[in-house]
């Protein structure tokens, strides 16, 4: 298709989803207020952007910071540390932290991202299996959400320590969950088995909506910092939030029982922190109207996406069925052509830690791995579904989409 083509598609497109677009930011503004309000709550001020080093102890602005993100959080305590190598090491510490020997794990939304499914139950050392905690799942309800009824009765019958939510699709053909569902999960459990704990991996839907999971109940919740709450600033890291017993136990995985949170040097970066978790509600409204956009164009032209371009959006991921190998390498090497970083590169599937099938990944991004950035990937088997994501700026995003696009109709 010719490219003045795609941009009269563009055009038409844009003009029937600024309802869409107005939705999304209302609820960036909400969540600005809210952010706002934890930074004036908490005194946020220049001699909290200096860093510690050593063993940091006395950091002012991790320990504000940390404040901060309980408060815009709902939760009673929250670890915001670059110490977390990413997302998946954050929600290890999580469950490493709640969950004892002998302790039954309970999935309520299928089998865990892939690059979870070691650390639960991988047959090496180290994992949860070989410390001999139970893993069990529920598969999702026919219509792609929680299957109540299921969830019920396993959590009545096996009593299990916590229960666990995946918030978003990870490499998945299943939707996100709203913050509603998880609300009716939590009631489900308790009223199962109130000693049960719910933790929800929260990756990819942190401000898009005006409530997060622990408004709702979540006794924890973890993502990373290099997605949604990073704002495309935080250079690394994660968080963990929820109840301040199970905050402390994931501290102590992270670093030592008897240390827990107390050190940890922040190295400089606490201003990136501040001003990246301040940037967020914005950039996640950048985001969600970038895959808005996409979804309605690829739709224009006969792809079928999920979610759809008018549907509610609980994370900042679309999911396009390709139909094939070839049309799936093409869209991520045009939308690493349409990046601002790396644009030269020609993404090629190849193997990755933690997945099964070669996966083929497109990050032209500042940041490496930032998925809150434009970037879009998948694992090269059927049904050949790409995970575009991100998007720090509409204007960029759309023009990245346009160039994906453009790339795999020529």
């Amino acid at each position: 298709m010719e490219f003045e083509k795609l941009i009269a598609l563009a055009e038409s497109n844009e003009e029937r989803l600024q309802g869409i677009f107005r939705g999304f930011e209302r609820t960036a503004e909400s969540n600005t207020r809210r952010v706002l309000d934890a930074f004036r709550e908490y005194r946020v001020s220049d001699a909290c952007f200096a860093g510690t080093t050593g063993y940091g102890y006395d950091d002012l602005g991790r320990e504000t910071m940390e404040k901060v993100y309980a408060r815009v959080f709902g939760a009673e305590k929250a670890l915001v540390r670059t110490q977390f190598v990413n997302g998946t090491h954050a929600l290890a510490c999580a469950l490493y932290g709640a969950l004892q020997p002998g302790d039954t794990m309970l999935s309520v939304t299928g089998t865990p991202y892939d690059t979870l499914q070691t650390a639960l139950f991988g047959a090496g050392r180290g994992t949860l299996a070989s410390y001999g905690v139970v893993y069990r799942e529920i598969a999702l309800a026919l219509d792609g959400g929680p299957d109540y009824d299921a969830i019920r009765e396993s959590v009545s019958a096996l009593r299990p320590a916590l229960v666990y939510i995946q918030r978003s699709r990870g490499y998945d053909a299943r939707r996100a969950l709203s913050v509603q569902e998880i609300g009716e999960i939590l009631k489900v459990t308790k009223s199962a088995n109130p000693d049960t704990a719910v933790m929800v991996d929260n990756c990819y839907g942190e401000f898009t909506d005006v409530l997060e999971p622990c408004h709702v109940g979540a006794d924890l919740m973890a993502g990373s910092l290099i997605k949604n709450p990073g704002g495309g600033i935080a250079p690394g890291g994660g968080y963990v939030a929820g109840r301040a017993d199970l905050v402390d136990y994931a501290a102590e995985r992270l670093s030592v029982p008897g240390i827990g949170g107390e050190c940890g040097a922040t190295l400089g970066v606490n201003r990136l922190l501040f001003q990246g978790f301040f940037f967020a509600p914005h950039t996640v409204c950048q985001a969600l109207k970038t895959m808005a956009f996409a979804a309605a164009m690829l739709e224009s032209l006969g792809y079928r996406c999920s979610p759809s371009w008018s549907e509610k959006r609980s994370d900042i991921i679309e999911t396009i069925e390709l139909r094939s190998a070839e049309a799936l390498v093409k869209f991520c090497q045009g939308i690493q052509k349409g990046s601002p970083v790396d644009s030269f590169a020609a993404p090629v599937p190849a193997p990755m830690p933690g997945y099964e099938s070669q996966v083929v990944m497109a990050a032209g991004t500042f940041i490496q791995g930032a998925s809150l950035e434009l970037s879009c990937d998948g694992p090269v088997r059927e049904p050949y579904l790409g995970y575009l994501q991100g998007g720090l700026t509409y204007e960029s995003g759309k023009l990245g989409v346009l160039r994906a696009l453009q790339e795999m109709l020529s």
